[in-house]
């Protein structure tokens, strides 16, 4: 694991590959909302597209891994929705922690931000997930955060669950993850969509927002708990902001999630439905991006993919 720069490129060049134009996609984070991303892989199964690298952050990070790992969209929605599909099935998996000590999933007591998501994630996560990121059949970079460093950092090698313990560990609901030493948070806070670090990996780099932005209007007074989850949404979307200006990925999506909570795991189906547009919507961005690329005879840049038909 080490820090790495962001690498831009000019895509109006020949496309890496002599065939098909190959793929890495940026799964983004956002709690709950990044079931969304289910979609986006199952298209992609759809098409027969698979992509030559993938980068997540937090929820990106865990549905990254998974399809990295060989699984496919409909295999991820099943378990995704066997799993928290329910509440009694969530408890289930839980009451499993049960042989421990509770000081090993709670820290210091019932206080907020102590709970050890490393160990939740070991009852939640699928059993096929390799335990290394050398076991992944797709080269994958996880996005964490270094807290006194004040930087991100990018895990690409050894313990494949730790970074994703690490990358998903929300501040005010999780304790941060040790990695090599170093204290690790979410990966999201400092680099929601980690479309920057595929760059030079594929032809088509597509990045996935599922981070959204406070919904409600100026009747409805904001809880505590919207106020607190509402500014990171915020905050991470300036983040986004910036760097679309920067420079974009050649596909960049929003699937329609803002309705929902970070925290709203057990509406799986909810999300699914209401971000299912997304699926078109990629579509017609791959086929775009193609025929410019077939009829000029090379990849557009990311403006001139926004313009197309």
């Amino acid at each position: 694991m080490g820090n790495e720069q962001s690498i831009t490129a000019d895509r109006r060049t020949e496309p890496a590959s002599t065939g098909d134009p190959t793929v890495a996609v940026a799964f983004g984070g956002g709690g709950a909302r990044g079931f969304a991303h289910i979609h986006i892989i199952e298209t992609l199964n759809e098409l027969g597209i698979r992509p030559v690298a993938i980068s997540g952050a937090s929820i990106g990070a865990i549905m990254g891994a998974a399809m990295a790992s060989g699984m496919s969209g409909a295999e991820i929605r099943e378990y995704t929705r066997a799993t928290l599909g329910s509440r009694s099935e969530v408890l289930s998996r839980i009451w499993r922690l049960r042989p421990t000590r509770m000081g090993d999933v709670i820290s210091g007591g019932f206080r907020l931000g102590q709970f050890n998501v490393e160990r939740i994630l070991t009852t939640m996560l699928p059993e096929s997930l390799p335990a290394t990121f050398e076991e992944l059949d797709i080269p994958t970079q996880i996005i964490v955060t270094d807290f006194y460093a004040q930087q991100e950092a990018v895990c690409s090698s050894g313990d494949l669950i730790n970074a994703i313990a690490a990358s998903a560990a929300i501040p005010a609901l999780f304790r941060p993850v040790v990695r090599d030493g170093r204290y690790m948070i979410d990966g999201g806070i400092f680099n929601p969509v980690p479309f920057d670090h595929l760059y030079g990996l594929a032809d088509i780099i597509i990045g996935i927002d599922v981070v959204g932005g406070p919904s409600g209007d100026d009747g409805e007074s904001p809880t505590t708990t919207d106020l607190m989850f509402g500014a990171s949404q915020l905050m991470m979307q300036s983040i986004i902001g910036m760097k679309l200006k920067i420079n974009r990925p050649n596909i960049f999506l929003r699937p329609n999630v803002s309705e929902f909570r970070v925290l709203d795991f057990l509406k799986v189906d909810e999300i699914l439905t209401a971000s299912v547009d997304v699926r078109d919507e990629l579509k017609h961005a791959l086929d775009a991006i193609i025929t410019y690329s077939i009829k000029n005879g090379v990849l557009p840049k990311a403006p001139d993919v926004l313009k197309l038909p």
